[in-house]
């Protein structure tokens, strides 16, 4: 009986899994079929979720994620390591530069965005906290991949290799793994353009003592700037932040 209670539990926190940026709201009906369980059983997830405040009626029969999201999200910013000692050290950086300074971190199988301190004239930025990022484009993710263990990578590159092929990485496993070994040994990556057209970034690794990545660091700023900034100079900046973000973390 506790076996069949664990696997209905997690069926029904699958449920939080099927909202996304193309199915923001679903039907109990739809919620049902997805999941491949019965109509009864969907319709009973659907009210315990609601019940729990997960999910909310948002109309037309439609449900939505709830305000109950909203709450931990608060407690998780309070509660989150990385940004109780990053936040002062990012906000040193956009005085400095005048750019946007992001914090980014691995989460299971996704990379997302955590935190974004605001520059003098703040980017327009298609990802933010919460939103998935591309796990191979643009400099945070980069950064981050570099530091995993072989073993790490390799298994991410047996699983996404269409992924792989669309960022135009290399396609076999001796030179996708040299092309990250390349930007661990450089310590920062410089993108432009890679994940939105007109944005350029600056990202460095936030290293963890035991040879993992708290997540990464990164300076965004708009293309026309790549050129007329001293690229060198703003890279050391960044490393230098995320090795004082991780010395206070050790």
């Amino acid at each position: 009986m506790e076996e069949k209670s664990a696997s209905s539990l997690e069926r029904m926190l699958r449920v939080l899994d099927l909202f996304d940026d193309e199915r923001p709201a679903h039907t109990a009906e739809e919620i049902a079929a997805l999941l491949d369980v019965s109509l009864p059983t969907g319709y009973r997830y659907v009210k315990m979720l609601c019940d729990a405040g997960l999910l909310q009626r948002a109309g037309d029969s439609r449900y939505t994620l709830g305000p109950r999201i909203i709450v931990l999200d608060y407690y998780m910013r309070r509660t989150d390591p990385l940004l109780h000692v990053a936040v002062p050290y990012m906000a040193e950086l956009v005085d400095k530069t005048g750019f946007d300074c992001v914090t980014s971190g691995w989460f299971g199988s996704q990379i997302l965005d955590t935190h974004r301190e605001k520059g003098r004239a703040p980017a327009t930025l298609s990802y933010g906290r919460g939103r998935p990022r591309p796990l191979f484009s643009g400099g945070a993710p980069k950064v981050i991949l570099a530091s995993f263990a072989p073993a790490q990578l390799r298994r991410l590159f047996d699983t996404h290799p269409a992924q792989i092929a669309a960022a135009g990485l290399p396609p076999d496993w001796p030179g996708f793994r040299k092309y990250y070994a390349a930007i661990r040994r450089a310590g920062f990556y410089i993108s432009r353009g890679e994940l939105e057209p007109q944005l350029a970034a600056v990202a460095a690794p936030i290293r963890k003592p035991d040879g993992g990545v708290w997540g990464a660091l990164s300076l965004v700023m708009d293309m026309q700037r790549i050129d007329v900034v001293d690229l060198d100079k703003v890279a050391q900046r960044v490393v230098q932040a995320a090795g004082l973000i991780e010395a206070e973390l050790a």
